[in-house]
């Protein structure tokens, strides 16, 4: 994106700021949350929120759909939704502080500290499970992509009979040693570089501050494209997208959560061994820093594993590219569903 790019947005932003368009205006900058759109489907957990969205029989197993971040989005990953033509019920939501989901302040992440994780992500999980789970016998499964991946093993490591299986995709780490190497080798740009440089550049005409969510999450936006080190390309969705509300991502719960991983050396491999139940481990091949050798260390914590490559593809590529998850992706899932 070019600084004149940049510069012709900034200026645009700031002549629409009349009395009646200010610039933190929900829905000036960036999509408006479930808070201020009332159209967007939602669900209340824990006294948060959530955009949300459910397919497939309310019966069937039961497949919660763990999004990337901290502070992606759902839609992405919509491709995954073709599991309830097989009697499956998918269920998607952004987490809290993500997506078109409610935004708290930064200080109502920081006061949880070091069970910042436990408080926010998976009391939030459990919730999202009691709320969509019909039957006692009902079989739950975590599916989670890179964040939702490692969401996904720190979950079943404290909550070790909570759900029936989980499928992972390329988390990063689960040690927050692996998860800083992690992403100091595949972040998409360098300190002084060209797209750090264009998002300072427009810092000179869009300020914010520390919970001015709308400013921070359109800034945040700016260095959220597809990153070429791990492969990732433009989501392709398909048909899909009369579902698909723009993205929003969510700068404050990243910030904070990063911040707390940082200071607390957060591990999500903590209590994996006694998380029995059957695992599926995707990769891709285009990813170049989660290669062969990375996806053996960190799938090492996974007591009762499958470990799938997925050729072709990068990051999310598995199943956010409609042909790879129709053709390679979605066949294993099933055989993966029917096998727990």
């Amino acid at each position: 994106m070019s600084k004149f790019f940049i510069l012709f947005l900034s200026i645009s932003c700031v002549l629409a700021c009349t009395d009646d368009r200010e610039i933190l205006e929900p829905g000036n900058l960036v999509p408006k949350t479930v808070m201020e759109d009332p159209t967007i489907s939602s669900i209340t957990i824990n006294g948060a929120k959530l955009h949300a969205q459910a397919f497939g029989p309310e019966n069937g197993t039961l497949i919660i759909v763990l999004h990337g971040g901290p502070g992606a989005y759902f839609q992405y990953l919509l491709n995954v939704s073709s599991l309830a033509n097989k009697g499956y019920r998918v269920v998607f939501y952004d987490q809290i502080g993500s997506g078109l989901s409610q935004r708290f302040p930064y200080a109502y992440y920081s006061k949880f500290g070091k069970d910042a994780v436990d408080k926010v992500f998976y009391d939030e999980l459990n919730g999202v499970i009691k709320y969509f789970k019909k039957r006692i016998d009902q079989k739950v499964v975590l599916l989670g992509d890179s964040w939702g991946g490692i969401m996904a093993a720190g979950f079943v490591g404290k909550y070790p009979n909570a759900v029936d299986g989980i499928i992972v995709g390329e988390p990063g780490g689960l040690t927050w040693a692996d998860i800083s190497e992690y992403i100091t080798e595949s972040q998409a740009f360098k300190f002084f570089g060209e797209t750090l440089n264009d998002v300072t550049f427009a810092d000179q005409f869009i300020t914010a501050k520390n919970d001015e969510h709308e400013v921070l999450d359109y800034k945040f936006g700016l260095i959220s494209a597809k990153n070429n080190i791990v492969g990732e390309r433009v989501p392709d969705i398909g048909n899909l997208k009369v579902h698909y509300r723009n993205g929003r991502v969510g700068s404050v719960i990243q910030s904070a959560m990063f911040e707390l991983g940082e200071k607390y050396n957060i591990d999500f491999s903590e209590g994996l061994d006694q998380f029995q139940n059957k695992t599926l481990y995707i990769y891709s091949s285009e990813n170049t820093v989660h290669n062969d050798e990375w996806a053996k260390k960190i799938s090492s914590s996974f007591k009762n594993k499958e470990i799938f490559k997925v050729q072709g593809v990068g990051h999310s590529g598995y199943f956010d590219q409609q042909k790879t998850w129709k053709i390679i992706t979605e066949p294993k899932v099933l055989e993966f569903l029917k096998s727990i």
